[in-house]
């Protein structure tokens, strides 16, 4: 029989009622909620970060290459397609998907309204994946059909068709800027909304062909090129890898130099949730160390008998910290219960929702990141094991004969 277990049952197994009983029950309910709080708040963290990076890389992908110019505006330099980066991509360590762009400003008009828009114009390896969470309203242009001068239909946001006041299927003339300007009749076939007030505001999308005749570039050449990785955290290795490739009049941009406001403020909030982290760890720590004291205080003729019985210290606060890690075991299963249930609550029903001029969302979003969920049960056990130590080396100073003395 293991004797401390055998002890520790009946330490646990308290008359209801009892002043035991209600400092364990305040033990698991502090661990319950310090795991739940930081369930909730991990999966709200990665839901954040995860739902602005895809905004972003809808416009802003990993890696951008174009040609090395001291021009600042929206008239590019003309890249061609037929280079070894382009052609070779896929052998490239890390890259995932490439694909060209070009980009051209210009004025979308009504008769009442107007407003200037950056046209990107994709092609047929354009990845139109990203947009599945931001398309609200009809579908995304055809591009790189053999319609010779190019595809008229056009992608716009939430924010023009506001502004414009046109809705899908209604026709929008487009002007390019010029000596003398240029104007093509677009068709709206598609409405996108992403959050990002400096995407919302300026970029449309259409056929990358209507730039390239706009232009007078052959189909041969492009505007950039966007680049992905298969692994964003490991962004710069791969750049270099690109870097590598890259001819001596090409220039690369970092996603993260883009945006660096938004990645800035992400990792403001992984420092929040650090201080958070440790603030919540110590509460249940110092909770679970007090919790201990007074079930050992309580108990204290209990260990005078069995040391006067010949009980080693040992054995003595092997019992209560098995008594601990049973209140340690019930705070998690309650911690766990109650965390995923707030997650799977908003996950579905997007009870929480939030002010998208602010937080580029409607609602809070939330991840279920596994690893990170199992990562922080076993932290829990681990720290909170090694701190339950701490307060049984006071049974090594309890003497027999005053502990069986001692009145509660």
């Amino acid at each position: 029989m293991n004797v401390p277990v055998f002890l520790a049952q009946k330490v646990r197994h308290a008359p209801e009622g009892s002043f035991s009983a209600t400092v364990t029950r305040v033990g698991i309910v502090s661990i319950a909620l310090g795991l739940g709080i930081l369930i909730v708040a991990f999966a709200v963290l990665f839901g954040f970060k995860n739902t602005i990076q895809q905004k972003i890389f809808l416009f802003g992908a990993h890696l951008q290459v174009g040609k090395f110019t001291n021009n600042n505006s929206y008239l590019e330099t003309p890249l061609a397609l037929n280079t070894p980066l382009y052609r070779d991509s896929t052998n490239i360590p890390g890259v995932q998907h490439i694909q060209a762009v070009a980009l051209k400003a210009g004025i979308l008009k009504t008769s009442e309204e107007l407003t200037g828009v950056i046209l990107k114009g994709v092609g047929r390896d354009y990845d139109w994946n990203l947009f599945n969470g931001s398309l609200v309203a009809g579908t995304v242009p055809v591009v790189g059909a053999d319609t010779g001068n190019g595809s008229t239909q056009l992608l716009i946001s939430q924010y023009m068709a506001n502004q414009l006041r046109v809705k899908v299927g209604e026709d929008v003339p487009l002007y390019f800027l010029g000596n003398p300007p240029r104007a093509r009749k677009m068709t709206i076939v598609g409405i996108y909304e992403t959050g990002l007030e400096e995407v919302d505001k300026t970029i449309a999308l259409g056929d990358i062909r209507l730039i390239q005749r706009l232009n007078k570039w052959s189909a041969d050449s492009v505007g950039s090129y966007e680049i992905f990785v298969k692994d964003f955290n490991r962004l710069n290795a791969i750049a270099n890898n690109v870097f590598d490739v890259m001819s001596p009049d090409m220039r690369l941009t970092r996603v993260t130099d883009q945006y660096r406001p938004l990645f800035d403020w992400m990792v403001l909030l992984d420092r929040n949730m650090v201080i958070l982290l440790s603030l919540i760890t110590f509460v249940a720590s110092f909770n679970m160390v007090s919790v201990l004291l007074v079930l050992m205080m309580e108990r204290t003729p209990m260990i005078g008998l069995l040391k006067a019985l010949g009980s080693p210290n040992q054995l003595i606060r092997r019992m209560f910290l098995f008594v601990g890690l049973n209140m340690v075991g019930w705070g998690l299963l309650i911690g766990n219960v109650v965390g995923l249930g707030i997650c799977f609550i908003q996950d579905r029903f997007k009870v929480i929702p939030l002010d998208p001029k602010n937080y580029f969302m409607n609602y809070v979003p939330i991840v279920w990141d596994w690893s990170t969920i199992l990562a922080l049960n076993v932290a829990t056990i681990l720290l909170i094991a090694v701190v339950l130590w701490m307060p049984t080396f006071i049974i090594n100073r309890i003497q027999p004969v005053k502990a069986l003395a001692f009145k509660k």
